[in-house]
């Protein structure tokens, strides 16, 4: 028995160590199968779509189907050279995977990484320092970063494992290829994008599409000119339409196409305020709609001339700061301008009345003004070394006094009308020029358009009120001294015959014709400087009232009057804050004879020198009626002269800024 038993595990013992030393094959048949080659053919030899559905478990364990491979568009396509294990990379050649791949279709497979493997071949060939041969690596990478900002890289609402749309949803990437630009290729791809888009998501969004005006033109007409989804939304960087991004550069991206229309549109309010970055005002989807287009005459569309209020309403609901929009509002002219006389005559005449009034005003001024200084400045410098102001016939007793010009009254009203003046023009000009470069920085440092239009109102308030009690003030005067006053006389701000005489005057001595001529209390400049406020705020104040008050206005007065109200209202304004911060700071400040200050309205009086030298005339009849004594003042203490001088320059100083403002919004507007 023990014989046995030692024979038994001698024998067993030399089987075991024979099998342990033979080859893995030997000892394991089915290993001596060959391991499946899973090469681009091999997989396509069942994802092909010839051999049936091919079906695997979803997340939710329910089986899905696999799209097919087509193998022709696959060689066509950008990927055409790779393998398909090089993006479904849990794959592999080897016993264990190839057979839990080809038997276990529950088995959740690894997520294709398209946006990692892109990156990566982006990083790598920076690092080979050859991304300049590669400028479509570094493209693919910018819409990735892109993508991950975007609305489609969220996780859907349905399913937090997925994303709204992945790569694969927009591309195909079995069979994505953008071919180049130009070609018919290239056509045939871009009039493919809505249907990709609506048919793999957005279906109701294709369907409102396929019947609009942008729609018909692409699905029925193949014009690949038209706009289709990536026009308006974008590719990779797709936000959310109600988003502020989105709001404010759909605009643009309507504008890409309709150039014109955009162009007007932006001269308006609502474009004015969508060009500073705010969204508050009505953008072209808000009047036109958005999916659903249709040409303006169509009896649909929102714009028709039928639905027009209604489509006003939506936005001037008087359910909130908007009151309800009137019937007014059905005719203002949204893309209206003054190109086209045939189409909108009253813009037309609107602007060519302020155009002239522009032209004419600085043509004349600006050329007095440059006359002037030349006339003057060699005049200074022909009398170098002598005072400022020739003291000769001015009696002894006089020599140090002061005239009286400005009581404190008038003082304070100048004061106040130019303080208030600035302020509008502060908050006035970025709608003016909102593209300039300090246009939105200037709005926000305001507190946004709502809280400047406050201010602006405010200020419109004062501005009003001071030139009325002017004018009340005025009437007051005259009913007081009736019986006295003389409305042509040398105390009267009328203009006259000898205004007219003495401006000819003054030009034969700007050209060295004849003398410089003496003036009496006003001079024709200064009768000028009075007057224009009177058709200024005339202008301005009637036209800002309208647009302050649109729905008033609207209710018993056509839509167009706003767009003449807008013409008249910035270009008056522009007007009048280039007269007064170039021609009349230069009559004031900036001549020869001023330069660098005159403080004669802060201070309310001047030397009897310098009233001598200015209004000759003036000063001639009083001593010769004997009133001039009743003028005489003591002169300003120091330090009224120097708060005066303070104020003034710092006046100066907002001016000229704003005057830069202007200009680098005029000579950017172009």
């Amino acid at each position: 028995m023990r014989l046995k038993s030692s024979l038994l595990l001698g024998g067993l013992a030399w089987l075991l160590g024979t099998c342990l030393s033979l080859p893995v094959s030997a000892a394991n048949p089915a290993a001596q199968a060959p391991s499946p080659k899973l090469d681009k053919a091999t997989c396509l030899s069942c994802h092909d779509g010839k051999k049936g559905k091919l079906q695997v478990s979803g997340a939710d364990g329910k089986l899905r189907e696999l799209r097919a491979v087509m193998p022709d568009k696959f060689d066509q396509s950008v990927h055409a050279t790779m393998t398909c294990v090089d993006c479904h990379t849990d794959i592999r050649d080897n016993a264990e995977k190839a057979k839990a791949h080809a038997k276990d279709p529950a088995l959740k497979l690894a997520k294709v990484d398209c946006a990692g493997c892109h990156q990566q071949l982006w990083d790598d060939v920076k690092k080979a320092g050859t991304a300049e041969t590669k400028p479509r690596f570094e493209l693919v990478a910018k819409n990735i970063e892109a993508y991950k900002a975007s609305f489609h890289a969220r996780p859907n609402a349905d399913d937090k494992t997925k994303p709204n749309a992945s790569c694969d949803n927009c591309h195909d990437t079995h069979s994505f290829n953008v071919p180049a630009k130009d070609t018919p290729q290239y056509d045939q791809w871009r009039l493919s994008i809505s249907e990709t888009c609506g048919e793999s998501c957005h279906e109701d969004q294709l369907e409102s599409y396929a019947d609009s005006i942008h729609g018909k033109e692409v699905l029925e007409k193949s014009n690949v000119k038209a706009a289709v989804c990536s026009d308006c939304h974008g590719s990779h960087n797709i936000t959310n339409s109600s988003s502020d991004p989105f709001k404010l550069a759909v605009t643009d991206q309507c504008g890409s196409c309709h150039q014109e229309n955009l162009k007007t549109y932006m001269a308006t309010y609502h474009g004015q305020i969508n060009t500073l970055g705010y969204t508050y005002t009505a953008k072209c989807y808000d009047c036109h709609g958005s999916h659903k287009i249709l040409k303006a005459d169509h009896p649909k569309s929102m714009v028709h001339v039928n639905n027009r209020l209604k489509t006003c309403q939506t936005c001037h609901s008087g359910k909130k700061e908007l009151a309800l929009a009137p019937a007014g509002f059905v005719s203002y002219q949204p893309h209206g301008h003054a190109g086209d006389f045939d189409k909108y005559p009253q813009i037309w005449v609107a602007w060519q009345i302020m155009l002239q009034l522009l032209v004419g005003t600085f043509a004349f001024f600006w050329l007095h003004t440059l006359l002037w200084f030349y006339r003057e400045f060699k005049e200074r410098k022909a009398h170098a070394g002598e005072k400022h102001v020739r003291l000769a016939g001015v009696p002894e007793q006089y020599r140090g006094k002061h005239v009286r010009r400005f009581s404190p009254v008038w003082r304070i009203a100048h004061i106040a009308f130019a303080l208030s003046l600035m302020l509008l023009t502060l908050t006035g000009i970025p709608l003016f020029y909102p593209s300039s470069p300090w246009a939105s920085s200037l709005m926000t440092a305001l507190g946004g358009p709502q809280t400047a239009g406050i201010i602006h109102r405010i200020n419109a308030v004062i501005f009003a009120s001071v030139f009325f009690w002017h004018l009340f003030y005025i009437a007051w005067r005259i009913a007081k001294n009736w019986n006295t006053f003389k409305f042509f006389g040398p105390d009267s701000l009328v203009p006259n015959l000898q205004d007219g005489k003495d401006m000819i005057a003054m030009f034969k001595w700007f050209f060295g014709k004849g003398p410089r001529p003496q003036f009496e209390r006003w001079a024709y400049w200064e009768k000028f400087d009075y007057w224009a406020p009177f058709w200024g705020v005339t202008i301005i104040g009637v036209s800002g009232l309208i647009m302050w008050l649109p729905n008033f206005f609207g209710a018993f007065l056509p839509g167009w009057v706003f767009n003449v109200a807008a013409i008249f209202h910035a270009e008056e304004a522009f007007l009048a804050v280039v007269f007064l911060f170039t021609v009349h700071f230069f009559n004031n400040h900036f001549r020869p004879d001023k330069f660098p200050v005159e403080v004669v309205m802060f201070t309310g009086t001047f030397s009897i020198e310098d009233f001598k030298h200015e209004h000759a005339l003036e000063y001639e009849r009083l001593v010769r009626t004997g009133e001039l004594e009743k003028y005489l003042v003591d002169a300003p203490s120091p330090a009224k002269l120097t708060a005066a001088k303070v104020l003034a320059f710092t006046l100066i100083a907002c001016g000229l800024t704003l005057l830069t403002l202007v200009g680098i919004g005029f000579f950017t507007s172009f």
